[in-house]
């Protein structure tokens, strides 16, 4: 029987249902949740599990198109479901509070951090705005951001992504709310800075005893945050234990499934015959305005391979990209595809060359025109690279959604609003490939997307790579997706490379600093991971 003399949140048989043509689907279907004041669950599953449902669902809230259905969901005693809005509005930043995935889509661009971090409290009547400034640096010094009595002056597009993420987090302990729902706050961050965001989201969390449901698809990150882990698949609950049970001694197949996704090993390339690269970038210096970003670069990468090209946070890795695709002019150097150096601008090279080196991007959200089916987002680059039209052009979008595995019937005149987000990465994936193209640049193209959904687009891009032949370079954080699928590694650090060779090369010991610093940042199914490496840092000084 639970112990209710601490409870703070109780959520009983609650059925949440989604509106899908014409008619009302339940997305969570009749679901229990209990958690007492400063417990942190962890909520893991696939995507369309239910998680971020059931995470909102706790400020008494439903996305658009979505509705409670049945159940109940009570905070301190007090029934949320049918509660009215004013009553809703005033518990909501006040006394639970929502941090969402991405930091840079929820700040507004206009409004600096520390206005942004005044207004809750300040609207709840909690402190007034001369107060809630004054909080804000003492907040901002918890969470280990540079400058606290300086930041809060910056506009969000002036911080860093793990800045951004940790400023979330401060702002929604402005009013120190009894709860705190964290939306895979770090799913978007490089590793090293994953780890401060943990450190300080865990660190103010403990010493303010809030509660925390912690919404991720990694389970490495959820066993240093979660007291507990529930375990969820299409709306349902498949089992919930204590976090170190639940790694140790998992119950049922679908989370013992959870536990060993990412062991897919493609099988490594070899050199086509000609022993030419397809691509060779050398001597390039790149730059926004006068701050330098790429620092003589020289890279070559073999026709038929994968190059990963991995490194924190402004490191470089994107700026490359987008000097490879001639969107941002290198101030010195050449890039050249199959020995002709490129011009620097896309838009002076020849539809030819435009054709053979295309890019997939890490957000399929963003990338997708959301107004566009997929029948025009797939027919676009084939009327313009290749010239199809009418019957030719219907039987190539059927093609190439096949390839992707993707229904074509089911799926071609679909919107991707109508697409979960592994299947958006697909459609992006076909968009790049209708062009028949040599040389595919994928960045990040599985940093959003929760591990079985990566793991199928892995395997996906090695058929693809398979049967077309073509050549990846992979712009990537994630070392556990470089073990998977590169021939080649490249570390960059402050926009050089300080290491680069083959992937066996690269992981064995003896490592570059640097590179040492990625491989311990990546975190570990193991509870005290975290607790170790902060310490181990510490005594280094």
């Amino acid at each position: 029987m639970t112990d209710t003399s601490d409870l703070l949140l109780d959520i009983r048989d609650l059925v949440i249902e989604g509106r899908s043509g014409g008619t009302w689907q339940p997305i969570v279907k009749g679901i229990d949740l209990s958690l007492k004041r400063g417990e942190i669950l962890g909520l893991i599953g696939e995507s369309g599990a239910g998680k971020s449902t059931l995470g909102l669902a706790a400020m008494g809230y439903t996305k658009s198109g979505c509705r409670i259905a049945g159940g109940s969901i009570k905070l301190a005693g007090e029934e949320l479901v049918g509660a009215p809005a004013e009553t809703l509005r005033h518990l909501r930043g006040k006394r639970v509070a929502y941090v969402a995935q991405s930091a840079a889509a929820a700040f507004n661009p206009a409004y600096r951090l520390i206005r942004q971090y005044s207004e809750a409290p300040v609207r709840h009547g909690v402190m007034s705005r001369q107060e809630a400034e004054r909080d804000a640096v003492q907040l901002y010094r918890e969470m280990q951001l540079p400058n606290p009595e300086e930041i809060g002056f910056r506009y969000p597009h002036q911080v860093s992504g793990g800045q951004l993420q940790r400023a979330m987090t401060a702002m929604a302990m402005a009013c120190r709310p009894d709860l705190i729902i964290f939306d895979e706050p770090t799913t978007a961050l490089d590793v090293t800075t994953q780890i401060e965001v943990l450190a300080a989201i865990r660190k103010v969390v403990r010493e303010h005893h809030t509660a925390a449901i912690y919404i991720t698809h990694d389970l490495a990150v959820v066993a240093q945050m979660a007291d507990r882990i529930k375990v969820l698949l299409k709306g349902d609950e498949i089992e919930e234990a204590e976090t170190r049970q639940m790694l140790a001694h998992p119950r049922e197949d679908y989370t013992k499934s959870l536990w060993a996704v990412r062991e897919f090993r493609r099988a490594p390339r070899t050199p086509d015959d000609t022993g030419k690269p397809i691509l060779t970038l050398q001597d390039v210096d790149a730059s926004y305005g006068t701050l330098q970003v790429l620092d003589g670069i020289n890279l070559s990468v073999d026709r038929g391979q994968t190059m990963a090209v991995v490194g924190e946070s402004g490191s470089g890795k994107s700026t490359l990209a987008r000097v490879i695709m001639g969107l941002l002019p290198p101030d010195k150097g050449s890039v050249s595809l199959d020995g002709k150096t490129l011009s620097p601008l896309n838009r002076h090279r020849d539809k030819g060359v435009q054709r053979r080196v295309q890019m997939i991007h890490q957000m399929a959200d963003t990338a997708l025109n959301p107004k566009h089916r997929i029948r025009e987002v797939l027919g676009r680059p084939l009327e313009f690279f290749l010239g199809m039209k009418g019957a030719a052009k219907e039987a190539r979008i059927r093609e190439l959604l096949t390839m992707i595995e993707l229904d074509p019937d089911t799926f071609i005149d679909r919107l991707p609003s109508e697409l979960s987000g592994g299947q958006k990465q697909r459609v992006c994936i076909a968009r790049a490939l209708a062009a028949e193209p040599d040389f595919v640049i994928c960045d990040e193209v599985t940093s959003a997307l929760d591990q079985i959904v990566a793991e199928g687009i892995l395997r996906l891009l090695d058929r693809l790579q398979r049967e077309m032949g073509l050549t990846y370079l992979f712009i990537t954080h994630d070392l556990a997706t470089v073990r998977s699928i590169a021939d080649w590694v490249v570390v960059m650090q402050k926009g050089q490379i300080v290491e680069q060779g083959a992937k066996d090369q690269v992981f064995q010991p003896p490592h570059h600093p640097y590179t040492e610093l990625l491989l311990s940042s990546v975190p570990e199914m193991d509870p005290d991971w975290l607790d170790g490496v902060l310490n181990d840092r510490r005594a280094a000084g």
